[in-house]
């Protein structure tokens, strides 16, 4: 991320915005579980809110002093950091209730990684868990923001067939002005 997106991803007005818009309206009427992954946490402005929600929560991050930071915030409890590849994670085949994601889909590299992200996300949910997230839709300013930065949109659109060529079901994605959030389930 350049230098201004990594401030305002730091920001407590992030982490506000985090906090009161972004995880309500993502997990609205959803049971994402007791023992929960979160895809690519950033700063944590979601982490310490789901912390307090959910029995076990662990995150992957794929930026190093990002996992650092996070492990000196929350060293104890009920969170696990750990630094790797969402892409080709190390964790065990049917681990997690349930997993989210908030506005980090975007800085995959490309679409390919976007749906092998999707993939290893199905593998390491239990039957029947969820998936949930949101990421942010196009805008000058987005893109502004993400001058020099990784950048693959998400197509809203086409997200929910993305979803279910990973093996989920009930894929449904919601739009608001700004975002747009995405619930799928593993099979039973």
């Amino acid at each position: 991320m350049n230098l201004l997106h990594r401030w305002l991803c730091s920001s407590s007005r992030w982490k506000t915005t985090v906090e009161r818009y972004a995880l309500p309206w993502t997990l609205d009427g959803l049971d994402i579980g007791a023992n929960v992954l979160e895809i690519g946490p950033g700063y944590g402005a979601a982490t310490e809110v789901l912390e307090r929600s959910v029995r076990q929560l662990t995150c992957i991050e794929i930026d190093d002093g990002l996992a650092k930071r996070l492990r000196r915030r929350l060293p104890n409890g009920n969170v696990k950091i750990i630094c790797g590849d969402a892409t080709a994670m190390t964790l065990e085949n049917e681990s997690f209730d349930g997993a989210v994601c908030f506005t980090m889909l975007h800085h995959v590299a490309s679409a390919e990684l976007q749906d092998r992200l999707l993939a290893e996300v199905y593998r390491v949910l239990r039957p029947n868990g969820v998936f949930a997230g949101v990421d942010s839709l196009d805008s000058r300013f987005f893109g502004w923001l993400h001058l020099f930065d990784n950048l693959v949109l998400v197509d809203p659109k086409t997200f929910p067939d993305r979803l279910r060529a990973a093996g989920f079901r009930h894929a449904q994605v919601d739009v608001n002005p700004y975002a747009f959030r995405f619930r799928a389930c593993k099979a039973a």
